[in-house]
């Protein structure tokens, strides 16, 4: 009889330090201190926060949370924690809200595979979280999110929503999450200049999706005004209805703009949201010109192939 598998929900979080191996090659001693000490930090804070560690290998570790909340909040005062150590290792971590498979003491499956994909993508001092993580936390903490768009992970099938969660506490910001950064020995580091005391989840900086999310609405109520300027000249000028041709290219140019930013994504099916709003456009312009023949098919596909086909080429290049 084959053995039964059990699975379960949770949070995991996946933490690994950034340039160790370079770093035990410079500094063995100082760099094996550092990597105790970022341990007890760890051990301290997962323990504080209900949760547990599953997994340790090297300088990286799993743990689960049965609060995805917890989750976040331990992974955000970890980052600030280590920041403020002389000398200390810096580390990526990444948090998944998944099913997993357990094995003894140990997680293994999808769920951890992603969390540990999402910590490899996250800057030295970051913390990157998955749309099943920011679904729960958002609205929970107050901290703030960026959205980074849907990105695909090495060695997974399909691209996947993440959010990076602001901490203050990350090398560089505004390094991309696909660039790797420079390695830096622990001892050129410098340590964060913040209290210990400082609130735990203080509100930082506007970042840029707060920023465009603003512009946003911004842009909305403006169009719902020309718009209905539009329609009541149509109808107090009498005569034929010409407005839709005046609002057609209108939505269309603010559809490639802020399509993204009100969806919350970049594409739907593979395809990218833009190439889908300007197929949009051509099937209602060939639907007010109707003259029997639906001939907005033929651009469209064309159009969608080639946005297809540039997905393909660059999963390959991946």
């Amino acid at each position: 009889m084959s053995q039964k598998i059990t699975r379960k929900l949770t949070t995991i979080l996946a933490a690994d330090a950034e340039g160790f191996s370079a770093a035990m090659t410079r500094d063995e001693l100082g760099t094996y201190s550092a990597l105790h000490a970022a341990r007890d930090v760890f051990h301290k804070l997962i323990e504080h926060h209900g949760g547990r560690i599953a997994n340790t290998a090297g300088d990286g570790l799993i743990a689960e949370f049965p609060s995805v909340v917890e989750a976040v909040q331990c992974a955000i005062e970890t980052q600030r924690e280590l920041a403020t150590q002389q000398d200390g290792l810096r580390f990526r971590i990444g948090i998944h809200l998944g099913d997993v498979i357990v094995d003894g003491q140990d997680l293994i499956g999808e769920g951890v595979n992603l969390a540990a994909r999402l910590q490899t993508m996250a800057q030295p001092g970051g913390i990157l979280i998955s749309q099943q993580v920011y679904d729960q936390v958002h609205a929970k903490l107050s901290t703030r999110f960026e959205y980074l768009g849907e990105k695909r992970p090495r060695n997974l099938s399909e691209d996947v929503a993440v959010y990076r969660v602001a901490t203050g506490a990350a090398i560089d910001d505004d390094t991309p999450i696909w660039q790797d950064p420079v390695q830096v020995s622990p001892r050129q580091r410098r340590p964060e200049t913040k209290s210990k005391t400082q609130p735990e989840l203080a509100p930082s900086v506007e970042t840029p999706a707060d920023a465009d999310t603003a512009k946003f609405a911004k842009a909305a109520r403006l169009g719902g005004l020309i718009a209905g300027a539009l329609v009541l000249i149509n109808i107090f000028s009498g005569g034929e209805i010409w407005v839709h041709w005046a609002l057609l290219p209108l939505a269309v140019a603010a559809g490639i703009r802020w399509a993204p930013v009100w969806l919350g994504r970049d594409n739907i099916g593979g395809i990218n949201l833009r190439v889908l709003v300007l197929v949009a456009g051509l099937i209602l312009i060939n639907l007010f010109s109707w003259s029997g023949q639906f001939w907005a098919i033929w651009p469209a596909a064309a159009l969608i192939a080639l946005a297809l086909g540039r997905r393909i080429l660059s999963s390959d290049a991946d």
